[in-house]
């Protein structure tokens, strides 16, 4: 019989030996050197001389998150898989965005007739667990995906009625969404615009801001980090900036490759983003993407190799972007295959085991990407320093814990642990 465990093991043993290769050949570096650069700050514990010093991570400041399917707010998912579904996100991801359960089409498919349920559960779910959640999205122009009885409107009825959702929408959720998409994918169609003209996206901002004066805003579009688009998408950054629409941040999707990417590509995409001064999300990640087979026949399994490879592409793509001093975070669109549009980029099977990309991904943010230290005082300053990966720590000297915040808007960050 064959044993998938052992062949999974194998298989992700595999991925780190190539990746040890690549290493040892003089590509990696240049990525390692950016991201101690930008993801790390020295980390100085103060205490009395030759105290010994435990500092452990407990979770990273960088979002590494997923999409949250419906199923986990509605109650339509089983309650073993729910329960399978929680573990293991908790276990991956230290943030979300909403799948679906935001969007204008799934919460009000008929006028008048607005659902909450779904919203409301998973917002109580990444609350009770300290999870940041973003709303993707408050609006979406793409003609096929807007509702039938919202074309049936007359001008005047439909801003009206965008008003409204924006308005009620950032009222009622006032302070739980860290962020909203606000017009979801504006460079590929925008059936608002064409209704109501060019400066509709604008006043959406201003009533989301009406409902909710401290809501953040992002713009979200695919097709950018290949570069297909991205010429498309600085010009429109630029004519809603130049529109004072009150843009916080800059979302890309990151699943228009195949069943690789393009590099240099993805990181010129990035550093010509970042020219806008304007934090970047990886919003929507999937690897293999929608260019691939795997998207094209969701039934098609990967061969052992295509597993592997896999790997690697989310090692490296996942590396470029933490590398990159605008990027925030990154956003799997899927990590089980139960519930994953295209199901070969999950992390594990329809039966809850982890691929080798699981495996992959775990090593790269919970092992290399992850800072525990022990060390002792000098004895003469009575101080320790680490250099340590941004996020939430653990320090313990002398028996008492602390636990305190590493952020990178301050680079270092400095505990006093001394006692009289």
């Amino acid at each position: 019989m064959i044993n998938i465990h052992k062949i999974s093991f194998i298989l992700f043993s595999l991925v780190i030996l190539i990746c040890s290769c690549v290493q040892a050949l003089g590509q990696n570096p240049p990525i390692d050197q950016a991201i101690a650069q930008h993801r790390k700050g020295k980390l100085i514990v103060k205490a009395n001389p030759g105290d010994k010093v435990i500092v452990k991570q407990l979770s990273h400041e960088f979002w590494f998150g997923a999409a949250i399917a419906n199923g986990l707010g509605s109650g339509k998912m089983s309650q073993e898989d729910l329960n399978q579904y929680k573990s293991h996100f908790l276990k991956n991801f230290n943030s979300a965005v909403t799948e679906n359960a935001l969007k204008w089409a799934n919460m009000e498919r008929e006028k008048g007739k607005v659902n909450h349920l779904t919203v409301e559960g998973i917002l109580n779910w990444t609350e009770e667990n300290d999870i940041p959640l973003r709303g993707h999205n408050l609006f979406w122009g793409i003609e096929k995906f807007v509702q039938p009885w919202i074309m049936e409107l007359s001008d005047a009825e439909l801003e009206a009625t965008i008003k409204n959702r924006a308005i009620s929408i950032a009222r009622k959720y006032k302070g739980r969404f860290v962020e909203y998409d606000l017009n979801n994918e504006m460079i590929h169609g925008n059936y608002y615009e064409d209704r109501l003209g060019p400066d509709i996206t604008a006043k959406m901002a201003k009533w989301v801001l009406e409902g909710d004066p401290e809501a953040q805003l992002y713009l979200n579009d695919y097709d950018i980090l290949t570069g297909n688009r991205l010429a498309d998408y600085l010009a429109q950054i630029r004519e809603l900036l130049a529109q004072n629409v009150p843009i916080a941040g800059i979302g890309v999707q990151g699943h228009l490759h195949g069943s690789t990417f393009d590099r240099k590509e993805l990181k010129r995409s990035l550093d010509s983003l970042a020219q806008f001064g304007l934090p970047i999300r990886i919003t929507e990640f999937n690897m293999p993407g929608q260019r691939s087979k795997f998207h094209k026949d969701t039934q098609l399994a990967m061969s052992p190799e295509e597993e592997k490879q896999s790997a690697i592409e989310l090692v490296d793509y996942y590396s470029i972007c933490f590398a990159h001093p605008a990027v925030e975070g990154i956003l799997m669109w899927g990590f089980w295959e139960g519930v994953n549009w295209i199901p070969a980029s999950s992390l594990y099977t329809r039966d809850w085991q982890p691929k080798p990309a699981a495996h992959a991904y775990q090593k790269l943010v919970f092992d290399t990407w992850w800072t525990e230290k022990t060390g002792t005082t000098t004895t003469t300053e009575g101080q320790y320093s680490a250099d340590a990966f941004y996020g939430k720590y653990q320090i313990t000297v002398g028996g008492q814990t602390r636990i305190i915040s590493h952020k990178k808007e301050n680079g270092a960050t400095t505990i006093d642990c001394s006692t009289p």
